[in-house]
């Protein structure tokens, strides 16, 4: 992610880095932003609880009178749902935050790579997300969900890559607001866009309408994909992995425009 951060005067000199001191740049900067979330547990509760919470009330309790799909369908959107919060709040919220305090003016002053700083924030995001879809895995085995090793780690891995797209759109709406604003305003599309994707209910218990509006929303292919991990869709998947790929790159070239004119 190499995205221009610094001033130009900064990034000019990092062309006088060797490659062993810009990897351990990145590195430290990775380590710092992991170690500065680990403590700050008002904020890695709420992302990783919550999804482990939902699940245990609606896919192993509820779900034990219903269906024998219904723990495996639930396990898949709860992770879908769950990996989306460390990417629009880890990299929103934080991004605003750090915005208003000038800690980014601070990072361009510094002779650091250009893209250290967002690759910390989302080394974090997908480590947070990883750590969402473990929990949900183990808290599986309380229904009897039979997952082979490979749906295992074919459910990780997409919820891992997953939080990228979200990255992308956290990182651009913490371009666009004060930091007192973004928890509000990242909730107002981090909840209505779950609902309407069908991650807490199934499309087609939803009205008509909102079930063709939902292929418009990034967690909507995020779910096809967890979906088909477990084994409950057979569909191309190709479309979907191009969608979210297009739905990263517009949102961070977005973000970067507006971090390079405005900061």
């Amino acid at each position: 992610m190499d995205i221009t951060l610094l001033s130009p005067e900064a990034a000019a000199g990092n062309g006088t880095m060797s490659p062993g001191r810009v990897l351990g740049a990145y590195l430290a900067e990775a380590r710092s932003e992991c170690l500065r979330y680990l403590r700050a547990p008002g904020f890695m509760l709420p992302i990783t609880l919550f999804p482990g919470m939902f699940y245990l009330v609606f896919g192993v309790l509820m779900a034990r009178s219903g269906s024998a799909d219904a723990p495996r369908y639930l396990l898949a959107s709860y992770a879908s749902f769950g990996v989306m919060s460390p990417g629009l709040f880890g990299f929103g919220v934080s991004l605003a935050m750090e915005r208003d305090g000038g800690l980014l003016t601070l990072k361009r002053a510094l002779p650091m790579p250009p893209g250290a700083y967002l690759l910390g924030k989302m080394l974090m995001a997908m480590a947070a997300a990883g750590f969402v879809v473990l929990l949900l895995l183990a808290l599986s085995r309380l229904a009897h969900v039979a997952l082979s090793p490979g749906q295992a780690a074919a459910l990780l891995a997409t919820g891992v890559l997953g939080v990228l797209p979200f990255c992308a759109l956290g990182m651009f709406v913490g371009t666009l607001i004060k930091g007192q604003g973004a928890p509000g305003l990242l909730n107002l599309i981090y909840l209505p866009m779950s609902f309407l994707s069908g991650l807490w209910f199934p499309l087609p218990m939803l009205p008509k309408a909102l079930q063709q509006a939902a292929p418009m929303w990034p967690s909507f292919h995020l779910d096809r994909l967890a979906l088909a991990a477990v084994g409950m869709r057979q569909d191309a998947l190709l479309p979907h992995v191009l969608v979210l790929l297009g739905f990263t790159v517009a949102f961070l070239l977005l973000a970067a425009r507006r971090l390079r004119r405005f900061g």
